[in-house]
Parts: structure tokens; sequence; C-alpha cells
């Protein structure tokens, strides 16, 4: 059978189960019937084999037992599977909470978002209808009063036209889609702000609820409201695992008990306390970071005060930071509120599948069930086993970790939730494990033991011990989301879950570390300029003789020659010579030429005679 056609089966004894719950006016959902259907198949006594191909009569008997099993409601292990249906279905960490809840609030608010960004008004009254959209906008955004109280839109109104007056609706109108969303995001914080600080001056305001009282008071009321139930769930377990232990030790209490199912009330118990924890946990969480809020608060508050005191004018810069954090706070204070309400819904629904604890047992009838017994609460029962601890050196190839020894000793991840590994298989018991007697790390994963005497018989044959655990969990399907065994049965999950399964669920220790080495040991011999590429040294010459014929000019004029430096760049003067291969010369006869009668004689006139008598050249 393929993958396709075993899916499309099982996905039609699943329709048919709950058809049939129906018909005898039970409903139930397609996730419970998914996982009581696992359980059915799980359970040995029931002779299903997960490989084996379910014949039309097996179909028929498994539907018969999934119904029976269903219809059931006096017992407890269907509770339990029950709330862990519901616990995976409905629990959200915070995170995902706020994630998915500002996904909600931008989903419920891109209609007015996309009319006023869309919008291109024209006229005069085109652009106030546009800046009536923004009002409403900031006013549904900051979720601070009713959009249909006049009182309350007059003083969105006034806020805004302070921030952002309709004198301004021109400039809005010409920025983009992108720019408008980010601005209308703005101004909702600046109207928040200035809104929360007008509350504080007593100046409007009076439609905002005073959050941090509200969580103040509603904080402390829930977590006392967990706490309660946790003690009483703590009260339970204990009393049902006295009455276990009892069991083995007297046979006419075996035979009384018997017809009650114990160890089906104490898993649902066990669970029960596992989701409190959880929420709990949140509760004391939200506590201090409302505790935090409160101080940055009444900070900012205060410094808003001194800064505007009684100016007729402001700095924007001063202010505007201020009436934006106010904005954040008030709206961490808002993601409170729905975490706070998101804790009580569930911690009220969570109740009722404790509910069948009172059916079962009630008060009269467990108070004589307990008679003789004594009851140990579970940090008795870890206190009497303080002294004690396992011998390393009675086991050579066993790991034991402890805490002097073991780096992030209370971050290490336990199997079994945190209960004795031994008790769980061989007794059926979800005693509270004890790391100080030694955690066993077997094959990667980390077990913890309620006795020393435990730990030495599981460190014998761990293997077996595990075996048996989960022969447990496949006759109480409940254990594997109490026990956290669904690494163990990821055959029964889907494909992408089983790949993942094991990434997600194995116990690796970590801790924070750091190396360093030296980055380069040789000095570096990287020559920087060098080329392989011959087209690349041809287009770099290239380049260096074309620039040589490049003059660098700059000019100044009068109104720029203050304003910035000016630099020339030349190149520099050479001096150049040339030199030839050879000196020569040649001599020609010396010009000698006479006159004679300058100085006069006796006669009036002058006479004068010229007497060349330079030599000829060839004469030389």
């Amino acid at each position: 059978m393929s993958c396709d056609q075993a899916e499309s089966v099982i996905k039609k004894i699943i329709r048919e189960i709950g058809q049939e719950c129906a018909a005898q006016g039970q409903t139930v959902s397609e996730t419970l019937v998914a996982f009581v259907v696992k359980a059915v198949v799980l359970d040995p006594r029931n002779d299903f084999s997960v490989d084996q191909i379910l014949t039309k009569k097996d179909v028929q008997n498994l539907i018969q037992l999934c119904v029976t099993r269903l219809l059931d409601t006096t017992n407890p292990s269907l509770s339990t599977i029950k709330m862990q249906v519901y616990f995976d279905m409905n629990y959200a960490n915070r995170a995902e909470l706020l994630s998915e809840q500002h996904r909600v609030l931008e989903g419920r608010l891109a209609p007015v978002v996309r009319d006023i960004t869309h919008s291109r008004p024209r006229v005069q009254e085109e652009v106030e209808n546009v800046y009536r959209k923004i009002v409403s906008y900031v006013l549904l955004r900051s979720g601070l009063g009713s959009p249909t109280d006049i009182e309350v839109v007059r003083e969105v109104t006034a806020a805004l036209q302070s921030v952002f007056p309709q004198t301004e609706m021109i400039a809005f109108i010409s920025l983009s889609k992108k720019n408008k969303e980010q601005q209308l995001k703005n101004l909702a914080m600046l109207v928040t702000g200035i809104r929360l600080y007008n509350k504080e001056c007593r100046k409007g305001g009076s439609s905002i609820d005073d959050l941090p009282a509200i969580l103040n008071e509603a904080i402390p009321s829930a977590t006392r409201a967990v706490d309660e139930s946790l003690n009483t769930c703590h009260k339970l377990a204990h009393q049902y695992t006295a009455l276990l232990e009892s069991v083995r030790e007297d046979q006419h209490r075996y035979t009384q008990l018997s017809s009650f199912k114990l160890k089906e009330a104490l898993f649902n118990v066990r669970q029960y306390e596992a989701f409190l924890c959880i929420l709990l946990s949140d509760a004391i969480t939200s506590a201090q970071e409302v505790e935090k809020m409160n101080v940055q608060f009444v900070a900012t508050m205060e410094q808003l005060k001194n800064t505007v005191q009684n100016k007729v004018s402001i700095d924007t810069k001063e202010v505007f930071p201020l009436f934006v954090a106010l904005s954040n706070l008030w709206t961490s204070f808002q993601d409170q509120i729905l975490l706070l309400s998101f804790l009580t819904d569930m911690t009220n629904n969570l109740q009722q599948f404790s509910e069948i604890q009172s059916q079962l047992f009630p008060e009269e009838v467990l108070t004589s069930l307990l008679e003789g017994v004594t009851v140990k609460s579970d940090e008795e029962r870890i206190r009497e086993t303080m002294g004690t601890r396992v011998n390393v050196s009675d086991f050579k190839n066993q790991e034991w970790l402890f805490p002097e020894t073991t780096d992030n000793f209370d971050q290490l991840l336990i199997q079994y939730h945190g209960f004795c590994a031994h008790a769980i298989g061989v007794r059926g018991l979800t005693l509270p494990g004890n790391p100080a007697i030694g955690i066993l790390k077997h094959k990667e994963r980390c077990y913890v033991f309620s006795s020393k005497e435990a730990a030495y018989i599981f460190a014998q044959d761990p293997d077996k011990f595990i075996q048996l655990n989960i022969e447990k969990a496949k006759e109480h399907a409940e254990l594997i989301q109490l026990l956290e065994l669904r690494h163990q049965f990821e055959y029964l999950a889907p494909y992408a879950q089983a790949r993942n399964a094991d990434k997600c669920l194995k116990p690796t220790t970590k801790c924070d570390s750091s190396t360093q080495t030296d980055t380069h040991i040789l000095p570096p011999t990287i020559v920087t300029s060098y080329e392989w590429n011959e087209w690349e040294l041809r287009r770099k010459a290239i380049k260096l003789a074309n620039l040589r014929r490049k003059l660098t000019h700059a000019m100044q004029t009068d109104l720029s020659h203050m304003r910035r430096e000016n630099s020339t760049q030349v190149y520099l003067p050479k001096d150049v010579s040339t030199q030839t291969k050879r000196d020569n010369s040649s001599n020609v006869p010396r010009p000698q030429i006479f006159l004679e009668g300058l100085q006069g004689g006796s006669s009036p006139t002058t006479h004068m005679v010229k007497v060349d008598l330079t030599r000829a050249v060839d004469e030389t």
C-alpha cells in the first residue's frame, strides 16, 4: 500500500469514528480521533501491528475499539488525551501570540489604510474627508476609546491637529504609498503619547483605562489562581503515588484498589501539573515585564513633564521621541493584557479535564483509602535522598554527571520530564528524580532517578529499562506526551515531523566557548600589483599613456573662492638634454683688412686706401 493510499484509509477511518461518536451524542474533533487511533494501535493488548496491512475485519475492530474508548467518559486516560490535544491546539508562546495579534490588527486596519493611501483628493471637501479617515485610523490603531464616542473623536482630532494640521495634507498626498503608511504609524504613536500625557495632566483621556493599575491587580490574581490549582495537583499526585506504593506491599489493598484507575488518574494529574507549570512560568514572566514597564513609563512621563512644563513653544526634537516612547510602552501594556487574558482562558479551560478526579475519588472516598498510608511530597522524597549519590567507580562503561563536574548542570535536558527512569516502566509511577544522586548519560540522553538503588539497577542494563518505558507508554498513550517520548514513536508521525524529531529532541549540552588563532603566521608575500592577464596589462598601459596627455584644470569665481579649497595638479618640468656621437670642428682664414689715410693729411680732402691682406682659403 502506497503512502497516499494509507493516508486515505486513515482519513476514512477517522471520519467513520467521528460519525459513529456523533450518532451516539458525543462530538469529537478529528485531532482527538487521530490521537485515539494511534493509542489503540500502539496498545499491545489490542494485537495491532504498525507494519501490517489492515483487513476489513481489522478496520471494523479498530473503529469499534476507538469509539468505545472515546465514549468512556469515566476513564482518566481519555481526559488526559483530551487535555493534551487541547493544549497542543491552543497554546502558543508569548512571541507567537503577540505576532498573531499584531497581524490581526494590521489586517483590520488594512482597508482604512488603503482608503487613505490610495485617495487623490482634488477639492477641499475631499481633503477634509481624508483627514477624518486619518483620525479614525489613529483612534483604531491606538485602541484608546471607541470611534463612536464623540468626545473621544474630538480629543483625537485636537491631538492630531497639534502635530499634523490640515495644511500639511498637500505634502502628505504627494508622498509615496510606503511613506504614507509609515507617516500614519508615526502619527498614531504621537497622538497616543499626547493623549496619555493629557490624561496624566488631567486634561483629557477620561476614556483611557488605567492599564498599569489593572495589570498590577490582575496578574497577582491570575498567578494565585494557577498556584492554587497547582497545589491541588501536587496534593493529589502525592496521594495517588502513596496509594500505588501501598498496593505493592499489601495484597488486600491491591484487591481493594484494583477497580480504581489510579495510574490513569496519576498520569492525568501529572499532565495537568506540567501544563500549569508552563502557564505559571508565563504569569511570572508577565509580572516581571510589567514591573519593568511601570518603572520606564513613570520615568518617561516625568521626563516629559520636565521638558514641557509651562512652555509656550517646544522643540519637536525633544518631545516627539518621548511621546513615541510613551506610546510604545502603552502598546506593551496592551500586549500584557492580551497575554493575561489568554493565560486566564487557558487555565479555566484546562480545569475541565481534571474534573474527573472528583468524580472518581470524592473527598470522603479518598480519605478512607488513605487511612494508614504515609503520604510523601516530591520535596520530601528528594530530601530523603540528598545525602546519597552514585559511586562512579562501580561503573566502568557508564558516564555519570554531577553538579561539581559538569558545566551548565541545571540546563541539561533530562529525559521523561524529570521523572525517575526506573520507576516508570517497572512500577508505573511518576516519581520525581533527584539529579544530586547522579545523572546517567546513555547514548547522548540524560536520565535521573529517585533513589541510589534505582540508579544502580537501571545502569546495569539501560536499554532494557528504556524499552520497558516504551512498552508502558504503548499501554498508556498519554505518557507519550507527558514523558516527552515523541522521538521514540516518530514512525507514527508525518515524514516532516519524523525527519526533524531527533534534531529537535536531541539532548545536547551547550556552553559558551571561544578560541583564538593567528590569522597569518607567516609574513604576507602577496604582490598586489601583480597582474597575470596580458590584456589587463595592455589596458593599464593605454590608460597611463592617455593620462599623460591630459591636463588638470581648476578655476575660481567670486562666489566660490571662499567656499572650498581648490587645487591644480600638473606634471613637473623635466631637464632634457641630447648627446651626439662625436665632436668635430673646422678652421677658416682670419680676415685681415687695413684702412690707410683715415687720420687725414696735408691736403684738405681725405683719401682712404683699403688694403686686404687676408690669405686665400686654399693657402691655409
